[in-house]
């Protein structure tokens, strides 16, 4: 199976509505495939989020009654003579929401797009969460940065440059392999008293970089914006990328931005 096909299992592999052969195929390519198992464990975490975290509030009996009192009888429709296309056109229709759905998603995160930093943003944060939630969010101990650096070395196809080592402000926590949109990178995590603070470095090229409302950011310029409770800044440094994300107060996620984009 290739990536494409797993892909398209990942939600019935989940819950177990495969077949013993189809099943072991999709495990096995998981086990040799870093991209997909890194989209399995995507779709887990949301999952988590959106069946079991989300409140759920049932109807009140009332509520329940007076939409069934003003709900039509159900009556059999009568046959249309459209009705023998409906094999045709359903697949059609699907491919028109596709695109409906997929387009505009398609130019949020396209180069130039007018939503790409909203893009950066969100899928920032949403790596920000699912390392928090995972098992064991660090996958090397701060032994300090040139403990924490060496280890990325073999594991990535770039190598990150972040000099701050951490300070009584800012403890360095350690490091992770993680992924940022379609590529590869490296997870530093500091500390701000009780609040975690995430930064990914990435390769930077192909994305939308935002090119209007930047602040300084130490030695270069950044883009700083909060979105469901998080402030972000992103800048770009030569090759690489960085997002910084968290929920600390956003003057003090500026200081750290400052002391990581240093000369």
């Amino acid at each position: 199976m290739d990536c494409e096909d797993v892909r398209l299992q990942l939600h019935e592999y989940q819950r177990g509505q495969l077949g013993p052969e189809l099943h072991r195929e999709v495990r096995a390519h998981l086990e040799r495939c870093p991209a997909c198992a890194h989209e399995d464990a995507a779709e887990h975490a949301l999952t988590e989020v959106l069946e079991r975290k989300l409140p759920q509030h049932p109807a009140s009996l009332a509520l329940k009654r007076r939409l069934a009192a003003r709900w039509p009888a159900a009556s059999p429709a009568p046959r249309v003579w459209w009705s023998g296309w409906r094999r045709a056109l359903v697949p059609a229709l699907a491919a028109a929401v596709v695109l409906a759905v997929g387009l505009p998603l398609w130019r949020a995160l396209a180069p130039g797009g007018r939503e790409g930093a909203a893009g950066m943003v969100a899928e920032a944060i949403n790596d920000h969460v699912r390392l928090l939630q995972r098992d064991r969010p660090l996958d090397v101990e701060s032994g300090g940065i040139h403990q924490v650096r060496p280890w990325f070395a073999g594991r990535l196809d770039f190598a990150p440059v972040v000099a701050f080592e951490g300070d009584a402000e800012f403890p360095l926590q350690g490091g992770a392999v993680g992924y940022f949109l379609d590529r590869k990178a490296a997870v530093f995590v500091y500390k701000r008293r009780l609040h975690p603070v995430s930064l990914l470095v990435f390769r930077a090229d192909g994305l939308p970089w935002p090119e209007r409302g930047l602040t300084p950011v130490g030695a270069v310029a950044g883009y700083a914006t909060v979105a469901r409770g998080f402030n972000v800044i992103l800048w770009r440094a030569g090759d690489l990328g960085y997002a910084l994300v968290s929920d600390v107060d956003a003057q003090e996620l500026a200081r750290l931005a400052a002391k990581l984009a240093r000369d």
